[in-house]
């Protein structure tokens, strides 16, 4: 059983920057994957960054190069460096993880536990 627990998010403008923290709770972590996704209203979750236990990342074509997933397992802390943001990235962010042999990383369905969310608003 893992919990997460999100936090940094908050209002910032366009072109500024923001970290998202997610503390993850149990002795296993270094041993899940864990992502990043996000929700913005009236719209489905979507997939914005993973990186698995041996440190390997993904990032959705919108965020390539202005995002930064990392994680400190000594920590069990996965963080989102969100830099020059935008309008469009306004959203609730949620951090999951998963454990499994093979996913589909950018489906919401191959993740087992979620955190809260933190919400990020980019004002223009």
């Amino acid at each position: 059983q893992v919990q997460l627990v999100e936090s940094g998010g908050g209002l910032v403008q366009a072109g500024g920057s923001l970290r998202l923290s997610c503390a993850a709770s149990g002795r296993t972590f270094s041993t899940y994957a864990m992502a990043w996704f996000r929700q913005a209203p009236g719209k489905d979750r979507e997939f914005v960054s993973r990186i698995n236990w041996i440190g390997g990342t993904y990032y959705a074509d919108s965020v390539k190069g202005r995002f930064t997933i990392s994680r400190d397992n000594a920590k069990n802390t996965v963080y989102l460096q969100m830099n020059s943001l935008k309008p469009e990235d306004t959203a609730v962010y949620y951090c999951a993880a998963e454990h499994r042999s093979q996913v589909v990383y950018d489906r919401p369905t191959e993740y087992d536990y979620w955190g809260q969310g933190t919400q990020v608003t980019v004002s223009s």
